[in-house]
This record gives structure tokens, sequence and C-alpha cells, in this order.
């Protein structure tokens, strides 16, 4: 580009930001970076680009702070991709996991350090945003988003995109980031295609002081009876977040564990103050994460572990690099270069979180044919309860563990070798996931 080029850019920036209404419109503006969804993929992106100087318009369709079905469990991947300084809202710090079998067996491992924090979801999406807020981007609440254009008569050039309002309006950008949630738009545009997808139920439940105090520092975790399901009590003040989780496809079933779990819990007499349900999806490895100038992330683009279903985490490590490689591709000045950025995008993604999810989704494998075995192992194998607290403090990850520990992978390759041969013997003739 030449340096008039150059001059006219930089005049056009300054004029933008002395108007802040016309920007916020967006009608004769081009954001540098437009992030679409306010939750934790979201802000941190918008927080990352902002961070590196560039103009950052963050859209929300909601209007802040808004419930979000979610445990609210805080590990150490999660505290680590936090922005700096960020002082979370816990609700309460856990020392202590009672494990339970379809609730028999259960059995409770303690630790001197903090395992994890538990946080309401409304204050710390609201705490991210408002960080993001602070480095730089402008925040629209209660702003739908109809699509994304990347050619016809709304985008003025090869470089931009059109972000398109549910109201008609038309706001222009050099990059996108979708952070818009499991059910995605941008995700749609992008061709996300999921693979695994389940539906998780949960009751926000008040209780006395009496009962709160018994669940203080400690959560619950309930293997369940349906393949691949678990429950959760996780407490907060006075308040239990109380879900299950398992595959869609039987909803009456997730019900009557649902209903099952909280009546042997001897909660069934409280009146939940909200009771909601959600899907979550996991994204096919090989499933896109961008396109042109548009990359997604965190729900959107289905990065979550497969075997625990926790999101957290990958929304906030996902968003932070799509939010980097935002202010990459909004620096590109033609369609290989773009897409030059995009590839890098994906493959940091990949190489990362993709590994991490390979292995969740082999001990979900593990999990499904075997609950008995894992739940024996975590309670009564010490070597495990270390891994697993190890895990929840942010000094290891599962990938990490299964490459170190020898056992591990044998275990996996094991299950890997069990799953190929079921395969052949069905004539699928498919083979078992590789190694990470």
């Amino acid at each position: 580009m030449s340096s008039d080029d150059d001059v006219r850019d930089a005049s056009a920036g300054q004029a933008a930001q002395g108007d802040g209404d016309e920007a916020a419109g967006g009608t004769a503006d081009v954001w540098d970076v437009v992030v679409v969804g306010a939750g934790p993929a979201g802000s941190s992106a918008a927080y990352a680009a902002a961070t590196a100087g560039r103009r950052v318009l963050l859209l929300e369709k909601a209007e802040l702070p808004r419930y979000k079905t979610c445990g609210g469990g805080i590990i150490g991947p999660s505290r680590d991709a936090l922005p700096p300084g960020f002082v979370l809202p816990l609700k309460d710090r856990i020392h202590a996991v009672t494990f339970s079998l379809d609730g028999k067996l259960a059995r409770t491992r303690r630790s001197k350090q903090m395992l994890f924090g538990l946080v309401n979801r409304p204050e710390f999406d609201a705490g991210l945003v408002a960080e993001a807020e602070k480095a730089g981007a402008t925040i629209r609440t209660g702003t739908a988003v109809a699509r994304v254009e990347q050619h016809g008569a709304a985008v003025p050039d090869r470089r931009t995109v059109a972000v398109v309002l549910a109201d008609g309006e038309t706001v222009l950008a050099r990059a996108v980031v979708g952070a818009d949630g499991s059910a995605s738009r941008i995700g749609g545009h992008v061709g996300v295609e999921m693979e695994q997808v389940d539906l998780g139920l949960e009751a926000e439940i008040p209780v006395p002081e009496t009962v709160a105090e018994d669940w203080k520092g400690r959560i619950l975790i309930d293997w369940g009876p349906l393949p691949g399901s678990y429950g959760w009590v996780f407490p907060k003040g006075d308040t239990l977040t109380v879900g299950v989780i398992s595959a869609k496809g039987d909803g009456a079933a997730t019900k009557r564990y649902m209903d099952d779990f909280i009546a042997r819990l001897g909660l069934a007499g409280f009146e939940p103050a909200v009771s909601s349900g959600h899907l979550t999806r996991c994204r096919k490895p090989d499933s896109p994460l961008s396109r042109g100038r548009v990359l997604v992330a965190g729900d959107a683009a289905g990065l979550l572990e497969p075997w625990t279903r926790e999101g957290i985490s990958f929304a906030l490590r996902s968003g932070r690099l799509a939010g980097e490689w935002a202010v990459k591709i909004s620096e590109a000045q033609d369609a290989v270069d773009a897409r030059r950025q995009a590839l890098n995008y994906a493959f940091a993604v990949k190489a990362g979180l993709g590994v991490e999810m390979g292995v969740g989704k082999r001990m979900l494998s593990l999990f499904e044919s075997r609950p008995g075995m894992l739940h024996a192992t975590i309670t009564g194998f010490r070597p495990a309860w270390r891994a697993f607290a190890r895990i929840t403090r942010g000094s290891t990850t599962l990938a990490d563990m299964v490459r170190t520990y020898p056992l591990a992978r044998r275990v996996l390759n094991l299950l890997d070798a069990r799953q190929a041969a079921r395969g052949a013997g069905s004539g699928s003739g498919g083979q078992g996931p590789q190694e990470p």
C-alpha cells in the first residue's frame, strides 16, 4: 500500500475515534475487528485485539449481565488465560471432591491446595466484557447479528467483511471473530460441523445455611447411569448449582437422571431459582475454523473437552488466539495473506486445544465403556487422584499426562485396539483414534 494510502487510513482512523456514535453505528466506518458474542471467547478475542491497539467492536445480542447455563468451574487453564490482574468473582474455593457411581460407592478425596474456583457466569462474563472495554473495545449489547457477507453489494472491497444486524444495519470490518455460541450463525457461515452433541440440564437451588455449610469447599461428581453421563453439585454460597449431562438423543432419560439425582441428594424439597437446559457441541477434527477474513472461537467453533464437556478454558484460550490472529488478518492486504494468517490460527488451535480434545475423546470412550473402572481408579489409586488434581490446578493437561505416564498411555492404546477390533469385526473397517 502506498504512503498516501497509509496517510488516508490513519486520518480515517483518527476521525472515526473522534466520533464514537458514528463508529458504533458502523455506517461510514470500517472497524479493524468485529467480534460477535460477548461470552468468554468473544471477550477474550476483543481484549486481545484491543490490547494490540486495534479498533474493536464487540456485539452481544443480550443485555448484560445475563444468565448462562454453566457449572462455572474455573480450572487452572482458565485462570491462566485471564487478562492480567483480573479478579475472579469466586463464590467458593474447592479443596475436595466427592465421587460416586450412580449414587453409590461415594468417596471424598481432598487436597491441601485449592483445586479450582466457582463463579456465577453473569458476574464472570460481565467482568470479562469490562476488561475488553478497558482495553479499548467498544461494546454494543442488545444487538443480534443476522449474517456475515464477504461478497456482494454490502461489501465495498475485498479487504472488508459486512456484518449484517437483525435490524438491517450493516457493520464493516477488516476481520470478524464469531464467538456466538454453540448454535452459531458465524459458525454456519464458516462451515463448522459437529460430531458430538450433548444435552445438559441444570438447576440453581437456593438452600438454607445449614445445607450450604455442608457443601462449602467441596463438589460432587456422580458418574451417571447413561453412557458418558455424569452429574455435579457446585456450591456457590447459599445456592447449589446442580446438573447432569449426557449424549443428546434421549431427553426423557436425561430428565429422569436429573430428577433422581436431585431427589437422592435430599434437595427435592427446595424450589430452584432457575432451571435450564442447553446443548453442547463438539467439532469434527477436520472442520474449518475460518472462511476468508472470518474466524470462529469457543463454542461457535465446537471447541470443548469431549469427556467433561468443559468449555470455559477452551473459550478463553481460543478467544485470545482468535483476537491475536484477527489483528493479523485485519492487516492483510489481499486474500492470500488473509488465508495464510487464518491457517496459522487454525494450526495454533489444533496444535494445542485440538490435541487436548483428541485425548478427551479417547477418555470419553473409556468412560462410556468402563465407568466403574474409572471410578475405582480415581478414588482408589492415589496417582490417578494426584493427576486429576494437577489437571484441575493447571500444572499439567490431560494430553501431557497421557504422554508422560506410560500406564495411562497403555490403557488408552488398549482401548483403541479393542475399538478397532470391534470395528473390523462389524465390517466397518474403522480405526481407533491416533496418538496425540
